[in-house]
């Protein structure tokens, strides 16, 4: 018996000292890893900076600390290390071009690629090039490399230009069979985010401003392609009519979209071609990162001024506080109660002389878009705020942007849906008639009970409701009339929950002009009356390590095994749960829109 115990606590030992060993081997590794990505390499002589178009376009840079070790191709691209890179590889001598190569690239919403290719239209302005290969390219990628020089294909290639389309899905069906009714509540013909739940089709209204914005959308895009390549827009809506997403790449080629026909190893040569100069006979070049380029430029000296314009990125759904159900986790949220915190600290910062909210947000809470609105107000007492739109600034997320003194959003952006809602479930006839239970309730007080799913709302809850969501549409108009300067009831005939373009908006009334966050930056500077400032950007992102624990909690875990076993019914599940958790009183987009870029 002692030589069985001897010999099991030597290998119980054994176990935890090698787990001992393993544990400290990984945390050098990764917080190698950690260093090796703050770690900046010099740019050589003769380099070609390469785009990957992989995964999907997003506001900002969210590392994956697995994406070396596992060679993670759906990493998504930070709009903003991409524009600084552009910029800066327009001024570096030591990059003559750069590559975009397409590979996964899911799109983007269409304000961001708007952005990107502006910048990438201005790139050439320094006479450098830009060429792009793809083995297929979808409406988002073209949209980008048309800017391209040289545009390369495939022989055997795809260029998916088909149009433009949004989907909504209609919940109704599934709520009737389940014996689930959704009791709404809203004010504004167009706030149409309630008719998943209540209609099987489109209404008229909705369709009315989907296919409006759309359309606009869509002519923004073929107008910079057009301009790009050369095309007369009405020869190229023929092609895409045509079926030309079908037809051999040859015809690609003889209508000008695009340059040549390549395999993916040819492409070295296409680009050592471009790159021969009297110093450089053979065409030898080398590769260099964004992040490399990114990293080069963020490293530069900053402004000695010790003046700062706090850039503050206001991403995705509003919500009073954070949610951390496994269908919300990783998603993108703007938390009210942490987004206050964060702006009153920047408007008692004396060094902080200007304010830009990058708002890109189909709203959420009504109740959290009211406190943030209360602190740019805040904010703009004190020191500019400028509002830059991204791809959504609608609903709360134009409630949070209309006091500011300036209002900058892209052509595509969509904004507006000036609009309030509520939704309670009734499950009385899933709880009653099919799963054959009864709920007795004991109250002190009338609406003690208010808003219970077991019942329905009798018609003096329906009217109370109503009021109060009412009263809340008259204090949202009213918040848009005082920051705009526009009376009231103006603001209530462009609102009734309307979805309208950047361009539209700014037609309008709601904002003041149309461009980029560059643009909004350099508002910001000229109303703050200073020239050299550093630009700051706020939240400061999660570290290494942070994500890595993100990256391995139970919640992630949970949230990937969903995906991969609900599959297309993931989204589905996602939007029910999303009503239970959510304030019932919503300041968001009519619908959820998905552009097939």
């Amino acid at each position: 018996m002692k030589e069985f115990l001897k010999y099991t606590l030597a290998t119980i030992v054994g176990i935890l000292l090698v787990g001992l060993i393993i544990g400290i081997f990984s945390l050098l590794t990764l917080s190698g890893l950690a260093s090796m990505s703050s770690t900046t390499e010099p740019i050589d002589d003769n380099s070609v900076m390469v785009v990957n178009l992989e995964g999907t376009l997003d506001e900002r840079t969210i590392d994956n600390p697995f994406s070396e070790l596992m060679g993670d191709g759906s990493e998504s691209l930070g709009l903003n290390d991409l524009l600084t890179a552009v910029k800066s590889a327009k001024e570096n001598d030591k990059i003559k071009g750069i590559y975009l190569k397409v590979g996964s690239f899911n799109g983007g919403n269409p304000a961001l690629l708007q952005e990107l290719r502006d910048a990438l239209v201005d790139f050439k302005t320094s006479g450098k090039f830009i060429m792009s290969y793809a083995d297929n390219y979808g409406l988002g990628s073209y949209y980008l490399c048309s800017t391209a020089d040289s545009l390369l294909i495939n022989p055997e290639g795809m260029l998916e230009l088909v149009g433009m389309a949004s989907q909504v899905m209609y919940y109704k069906g599934l709520l009737e069979k389940v014996g689930v009714k959704m009791q709404v509540f809203k004010v504004g013909t167009y706030k149409s985010a309630v008719e998943p739940y209540i209609l099987d089709d489109m209404s008229e209204a909705n369709r009315e401003q989907i296919t409006v914005f759309e359309n606009e959308i869509w002519g923004e895009m073929l107008d910079d392609i057009c301009k790009s390549r050369k095309i007369k827009k009405e020869d190229l809506e023929a092609l895409i009519n045509e079926g030309i997403v079908f037809k051999a790449t040859k015809e690609y080629k003889k209508n000008k979209l695009v340059d040549k026909l390549v395999f993916a190893d040819q492409v070295d040569d296409v680009i050592a071609n471009l790159i021969k100069s009297d110093d450089n006979k053979d065409g030898k070049y080398n590769e260099a990162k964004v992040s490399t380029v990114a990293n080069n430029a963020n490293n530069e000296p900053k402004s000695m001024s010790g003046d700062i314009v706090a850039v503050y990125y206001a991403s995705g759904e509003i919500v009073q506080d954070e949610e951390t159900n496994s269908f919300s986790f990783d998603d993108e949220q703007i938390v009210g109660s942490k987004v206050c915190e964060e702006l009153l600290e920047l408007a008692n910062d004396d060094d902080v002389k200007a304010v830009v909210l990058r708002v890109n947000s189909p709203g959420g809470s009504a109740y959290a878009s009211e406190q943030i609105w209360h602190q740019v107000m805040n904010i703009k007492a004190k020191k500019p705020i400028i509002v830059s739109m991204s791809g959504l600034a609608a609903s709360g997320g134009y409630y949070i942007s209309c006091a500011a003194d300036w209002i900058v959003a892209e052509p595509t952006t969509i904004t507006g849906s000036i609009g309030i809602f509520g939704m309670f479930p009734d499950a009385s006839e899933l709880i009653q008639d099919k799963l054959g239970l009864n709920i007795a309730t004991v109250k002190t007080n009338e609406y003690a009970d208010f808003g219970g799913y077991y019942r329905s709302m009798n018609d003096g809850e329906k009217e109370l409701l109503q009021n109060y969501i009412n009263r809340g549409y008259e204090l949202f108009t009213k918040r848009c009339a005082d920051g705009r300067g526009i009376p009231q009831d103006s603001i209530k005939v462009i609102g009734e929950g309307r979805v309208w373009t950047g361009l539209h908006a700014k037609q309008i009334g709601l904002v003041d002009q149309l461009g980029s966050l560059d643009d909004a930056i350099a508002v910001a500077k000229k109303k703050a009356k200073i020239e050299e400032c550093t630009i700051k950007s706020y939240p400061t992102q999660k570290s290494f390590f942070e994500q890595i624990m993100d990256k391995t909690s139970s919640k992630s875990m949970t949230k990937t095994a969903l995906k991969e076993n609900l599959g297309e019914y993931y989204d589905v599940v996602r939007m029910l749960q999303s009503v239970k958790e959510k304030d019932r009183i919503q300041a968001a987009m009519p619908f959820a829109i998905k552009f097939n870029l």
